[in-house]
């Protein structure tokens, strides 16, 4: 690695410790192996950190207010390096944002499944976990430090991302979490509760 690109990568990681107390979420080191089901809080930031991918759902606007499901990419920080808070980046040419412009109530959903640590298990099953974030999908202003923030995880996740076409205007939303549903185990929902799920006991 070049002395500037290192430069750049120590200014980058810089810049994400700085910006995580802006974003309301104390950063994660994910580690590959499930976190013990008994650890609510370890468990929902791992499989939002370690997914790509989810279901985020919006209340449609030309649909009588029918739940509008749609799967898409996004990201909680670089690999790794998760805050908790699901970035995405959309455009209006496609109904999820457009939804969410004008009613931002929205939830989304993400499976351990993908991650390939449930074996044979049917995703259905408790012990293949899966969390539901619910709250208010919320347009990031482009020119703003956290912006910049969501793009860089964002890009560092989903690479073509960046050759996306301009003429489509895609913009950087956050879901504002406000309350958290998470199955990872027998016995039903664990309880959870946003800050400990946002600030997770190191």
């Amino acid at each position: 690695m070049s002395i500037k690109s290192k430069t750049l990568l120590s200014h980058l990681v810089f810049f994400l410790v700085c910006f995580q107390d802006s974003v309301h979420g104390r950063l994660l080191s994910s580690t590959a192996q499930k976190p013990n089901p008994d650890d609510a809080a370890a468990t929902a930031r791992w499989l939002v950190s370690r997914n790509f991918w989810g279901v985020l759902n919006t209340i449609s606007s030309d649909l009588d207010a029918t739940p509008f499901g749609n799967v898409v990419s996004f990201s909680d920080g670089l690999p790794d390096k998760g805050t908790g808070i699901p970035y995405f980046y959309l455009t209006t040419l496609d109904p999820t944002a457009r939804y969410a412009l004008k009613d931002p109530r929205s939830s989304f959903t993400v499976s351990e499944y993908p991650l390939g640590t449930c074996g044979k298990t049917d995703p259905e099953n408790p012990t293949c976990a899966k969390i539901t974030l619910s709250g208010k999908l919320k347009l990031v202003y482009a020119k703003s430090e956290e912006a910049e923030f969501a793009r860089s995880a964002l890009f560092a996740k989903h690479a073509e991302m960046k050759d996306w076409p301009l003429d489509h205007n895609f913009q950087v939303f956050k879901l504002e979490i406000e309350s958290i549903f998470l199955i990872d185990w027998f016995g039903g929902p664990k309880p959870l509760t946003v800050e400990q799920y946002l600030h997770p006991k190191l």
